[in-house]
């Protein structure tokens, strides 16, 4: 069976995007779904070294593995070869409207993940609580009954379920 990756998008690769990795990988291991990797990329992550330590901190405290995590800026052929790419927030998902395989957490979680850069550690962790809660419906709606069915036609999903 062909492996399928999971991309998440977020602005800077280094808060949002890379819990949402790490803690999808966690997911799927746990849940022993195979076939399925995932990756995270930033639309503006040019100069992002690493993890945000905020991020570090609650990906610690849950005990969620990120060692091999390191920024990278996204690329067209990213995009190109991933099952399904989910983006932090909607206008991020616009602006990569063109591609059908794209979507926001609105669309799959029914609410969007806000940017918790330069705030409290209280608010990464409602981030990372979010991104789990998220990780679920994704996981549900992409690979839990059929093991990683292709989606349907995105325009014909009812969004936000």
């Amino acid at each position: 069976m062909k492996r399928k990756k999971v991309l998440f998008i977020c602005s800077g690769n280094t808060c949002r995007s890379p819990m949402a990795e790490a803690i999808f990988r966690s997911e799927i291991k746990r849940r022993k779904i195979k076939f399925v990797d995932t990756a995270s990329a930033g639309i503006f992550a040019e100069n992002s070294r690493c993890i945000n330590e905020k991020s570090a901190a609650c990906l610690t405290e849950a005990g969620i593995d990120f060692s091999k995590f390191h920024p990278r800026q996204l690329k067209h052929k990213m995009l190109e070869n991933s099952f399904i790419v989910i983006c932090m927030t909607r206008s991020q998902s616009e602006l990569l409207n063109s591609f059908d395989n794209v979507y926001s957490m609105e669309d799959i979680a029914g609410f969007e993940i806000p940017d918790p850069y330069g705030q409290s550690l209280d608010v990464y962790r409602k981030t990372a609580e979010q991104i789990k809660a998220a990780v679920d419906k994704i996981i549900d709606r992409f690979f839990s009954q059929q093991n990683g069915s292709e989606p349907s036609d995105k325009n014909n999903q009812n969004k936000g379920e």
